[in-house]
């Protein structure tokens, strides 16, 4: 691939750093989540900036934006939308959700109620909605960002291990370095800098890169250490159950996004250390402390796993 075909990519992040500070990396991997056709879950303390995250991409890569607030109270409906009846005309009109859109943004998703949680399953797994009986398609390209805050916080419901398979990704943004902070403190408000952000990429441009990255070469030998991976979480006695072969397969897709990304033509084994964690923690359920396992976890089984 040529310099000039991934210039905006590029030229996306690094506008991307003009709003988010000092995140470089959170921001590379969101938008391989999003060059993958995955789904992506930030979780992390409120204020550090997730929501932000989540409109900054949908901005740059020219998609079409909804939020939905997450509350105990949110009803499925509220999500995927209901049919009205019109007495006038004697029939009933079907009024779309905030799903119908292009990038949906389920802030604080743990803090809706399992039920609710459960209407975006089959909107994140076939893109496409059912509601009285009619199935209804969503909007292409469709990306779900979801925040959630820490289970112990008051209030959370924890997400259900299908809801969780469905997110390709997990990741925190954490605290801001000093010198990142420093500039949030001194720039002040980050939405007038969102406001004037203009989109790096159209929705076909964004569909022509998703394209490319699934031609991403990997090798066999890499195929056989995914295997063997998905094969050690199966063993680890420290978790319940291992991987999937779907958690293999968006392991494998990511990868591809992000070699895409920096410019290479074939994936690496350092491309599949980087992403495990991230790919694999909420997926695997500790045996020990019946949650979702730690990255510490996560990356001493990687380590027992031979590189190729």
């Amino acid at each position: 691939m040529s310099a000039s075909t991934l210039f905006p990519l590029q030229t996306l992040i690094q506008r991307a750093e003009t709003v988010i500070f000092g995140k470089r990396r959170e921001i590379s991997l969101a938008l391989a989540c999003a060059l993958a056709r995955g789904h992506l879950l930030i979780e992390d303390l409120p204020g550090l900036g997730k929501t932000l995250l989540a409109r900054v991409l949908a901005r740059l890569l020219g998609l079409s934006f909804a939020r939905v607030q997450c509350t105990s109270d949110l009803l499925p409906a509220d999500v995927t939308g209901v049919s009205v009846y019109e007495r006038e005309r004697g029939q009933f009109r079907f009024v779309p959700g905030p799903v119908f859109t292009q990038v949906l943004l389920a802030d604080e998703i743990n803090r809706a109620t399992p039920k609710t949680q459960s209407a975006l399953l089959e909107a994140m797994e076939e893109k496409q909605v059912t509601v009285d009986g009619e199935t209804r398609p969503l909007p292409h390209p469709f990306f779900v960002i979801a925040t959630q805050n820490p289970a112990y916080q008051i209030g959370a419901f924890p997400l259900p291990e299908s809801q969780l398979d469905r997110f390709l990704l997990r990741l925190s943004l954490g605290y801001p370095d000093e010198a990142a902070e420093r500039a949030l403190l001194s720039e002040g408000d980050s939405r007038i800098r969102l406001d004037t952000l203009e989109p790096a990429l159209t929705p076909q441009e964004l569909l022509a890169h998703q394209a490319a990255a699934e031609k991403i070469f990997v090798a066999p030998a890499l195929l056989d250490y995914v295997q063997a991976i998905l094969a050690a979480t199966r063993a680890h006695p420290v978790f319940l159950h291992g991987l999937s072969p779907r958690a293999g397969l968006g392991l494998l897709a990511l990868a591809r996004a992000l070699a895409y990304l920096e410019g290479r033509k074939a994936v690496l084994p350092d491309d599949l250390q980087t992403l495990f964690s991230g790919v694999a923690c909420h997926r695997l359920l500790s045996r020990q402390r019946q949650s979702s396992a730690l990255p510490e976890e996560a990356e001493t089984l990687l380590r027992s796993v031979p590189i190729p």
